[in-house]
């Protein structure tokens, strides 16, 4: 016998399983598993487990609870592996949402049920890209559980991943980019806004950009890193989390002038609070390119506001400091840019990321090309023709 079943009281059973002997007494050891409901519930857990011994994946239950162990992997595992901004998020998500509704529950008896539930309690709320977090940090943690022998399967695996419903984005076109910017040019950010419309380069890759990183000779830039602000209030400066983000972007020449007047006011401002700076000598090409007067770090959040508080201004409501990457994007391919050089630009992994995300330009730039197709067809059928009537006569 290697397992069989023993009434308690009403409504619940013990599971003994048959171990290995010990070692070093010799003697056949049992482990006891209570199981509340009927007898029948009873049975097939028992024969669950039993199969689980014979496929050699059967994990012994621990007492160790959900919150011991999600404790511990923040602590142990994303500390050392992970950058700050990573494991903040995480930690977030494990204090704020996680562990107040199923933190107390043991590991191994977490169920597909109780993550779905959580999920779409957070759902309900209105927090989708929060419930795609709290998945995401679930997954995680329990795929290394499930590679420790901790758990015997990974519960979220049988719970799908929350859609969220996509977010259609306002982008500034071509008279909007124009009455913006006129508008910028009384503020402190206008070379950054300038270059966030120009360039398609994320907040925290324009935040990040070094001296050292503008060519204004061969007219590009080279993203190499990227600035972020934790909870704590701590500014820091990372490299991009994937290859394609690390790249290089064209400058047009009106962004080459814009740059150099900008480069060129910096220095003067530091000669005036220094007589003895030599512009051409003392300039610190290690210096962040858009930062305040004293050479420190602007903070995120209040770049938002500043671009929040100049498109209310100038009756663009809605369009995000993130939109001007896709204000870009748009003007470019609907003139005709390849998809391929406008992925480039943006740092998309994936060309596909960047038509998914552009399938709104798709009919305009159908409309080029059916007419397009036209021209070049019909002109050379016309041509076709006029020859032929010409050998004719």
């Amino acid at each position: 016998m290697r397992g069989h079943i023993v009434k308690r009281y009403k409504g619940s059973w013990s599971i003994v399983i048959d171990e290995d002997k010990d070692p070093e007494t010799g003697k056949r050891k049992q482990r006891w598993i209570t199981v509340k409901g009927t007898k029948r519930d009873a049975e097939k857990e028992l024969n669950r487990i039993l199969s689980q011994k014979d496929n050699g994946i059967y994990v012994k239950p621990e007492r160790t609870t959900l919150k011991e162990y999600l404790e511990s992997w923040l602590r142990d595992y994303c500390t050392p592996n992970l950058s700050p901004n990573s494991t903040e998020t995480y930690n977030i998500m494990v204090h704020k949402h996680i562990l107040p509704d199923i933190g107390e529950l043991r590991l191994t008896e977490l169920k597909p049920q109780h993550i779905q539930k959580l999920i779409s309690k957070i759902q309900g709320a209105g927090l989708n890209r929060t419930a795609q977090y709290v998945y995401t940090t679930l997954h995680r943690s329990l795929k290394i559980a499930l590679k420790q022998g901790t758990i015997a399967r990974n519960p979220v695996e049988a719970v799908e991943f929350p859609k969220v419903k996509h977010y259609e984005f306002k982008t500034m076109n071509e008279e909007d980019i124009s009455k913006f910017l006129d508008a910028a040019k009384k503020t402190e950010y206008y070379a950054l806004f300038y270059c966030a419309l120009f360039c398609g380069m994320r907040r925290s890759e324009l935040l990040a950009l070094q001296w050292q990183d503008v060519d204004l000779y061969l007219m590009q830039i080279s993203v190499n890193r990227t600035l972020h602000q934790l909870m704590s209030g701590e500014i820091i400066i990372k490299q991009p989390k994937t290859n394609k983000s690390r790249r290089l972007i064209a400058l047009s020449p009106s962004t080459c002038a814009v740059l150099r007047e900008h480069m060129e006011a910096r220095k003067k401002h530091l000669q005036a609070i220094n007589p003895d700076f030599d512009p051409e000598k003392d300039f610190n090409y290690d210096e962040l390119v858009f930062c305040k007067p004293d050479g420190s770090p602007y903070r995120p959040d209040s770049v938002t506001h500043a671009w929040i508080n100049l498109v209310r201004r100038n009756g663009l409501t809605g369009v995000r400091l993130h939109d001007a990457r896709h204000s870009m994007a748009s003007i470019m391919l609907k003139n005709g840019t390849h998809p391929k050089i406008v992925q480039e630009r943006l740092g998309h992994a994936k060309i596909s990321t960047t038509l998914d995300t552009y399938s709104h330009v798709a009919p305009g730039l159908q409309a080029a090309a059916a007419n397009k197709l036209d021209e070049i067809v019909l002109k050379h059928e016309d041509r076709l023709t006029k020859e032929l009537n010409e050998i004719i006569r």
